[in-house]
């Protein structure tokens, strides 16, 4: 059963998500602002969390960066800020979704069954699975169809950047900030090398380019 923490200081919105969430089969734990949602987030921890932006106390995006120092559960951003540049605030913190409101609750159950099936935990051990691509998150291991891949510590985290945002598409630019960090100057080119590098260990085509933009994993593909 995954725990899925919700953080909602609108009375009514968090007790519809914990009575639909609950009946759904999922362990719910409700926060009303952010600081009660980190207090809650390390004495418990969670699976996924659902996290408003307009919060008392710590914003949502406040409560993000602070979780992403600690953790790389899955978060989906529920917001009435619905503007691109919000959107992309959200995703610079490494958010895996971001749901405007008001959103339709059997279309959030589908987003977060998605999530939770790329990023499941099997025996402990956090991964992410997509097709026949794993990717073991606490052994720093990649496996195809079972067999053992090796990554250098960057292809690997690229390729992590990539499958927590399936669907989406992501600039050299943002990998480069996700991957070599803020202060990296060099010629972003080099993330065409590293690409090229792990679709040639994978044997596999996952990653898809999307010329002159950046790369993508489509998660349509692999449901």
């Amino acid at each position: 059963m995954a725990k899925i923490l919700v953080v909602e200081d609108e009375y009514d919105i968090r007790e519809l998500l914990l009575n639909y969430l609950e009946h759904e089969g999922y362990e719910v734990r409700t926060a009303s602002d952010g600081e009660q949602a980190l207090t809650i987030f390390r004495r418990e921890g969670a699976d996924l969390v659902l996290l408003d932006i307009l919060l008392p106390h710590l914003n949502g995006y406040e409560v993000c960066r602070d979780i992403r120092e600690e953790s790389d559960v899955p978060i989906l951003m529920l917001t009435a800020l619905d503007s691109e540049q919000n959107q992309l605030k959200g995703f610079d913190l490494r958010i895996d979704d971001y749901i405007p409101k008001p959103f339709s609750m059997p279309v959030l159950l589908r987003k977060i069954e998605a999530v939770l099936r790329r990023t499941m935990r099997i025996g402990g051990s956090r991964r992410i699975a997509y097709g026949a691509l794993i990717l073991d998150l606490d052994g720093y291991k990649t496996f195809v169809s079972g067999r053992p891949v090796d990554l250098t510590p960057r292809e690997f985290e690229l390729l992590k950047a990539l499958l927590q945002n399936q669907g989406r598409v992501l600039s050299r630019q943002t990998l480069l900030n996700r991957v070599w960090s803020y202060d990296f100057y060099g010629d972003e080119r080099i993330v065409d090398t590293h690409i090229k590098n792990i679709r040639k260990k994978l044997g596999v085509e996952y990653i898809e380019t999307i010329r002159g933009v950046g790369y993508r994993v489509d998660y349509e593909a692999e449901m």
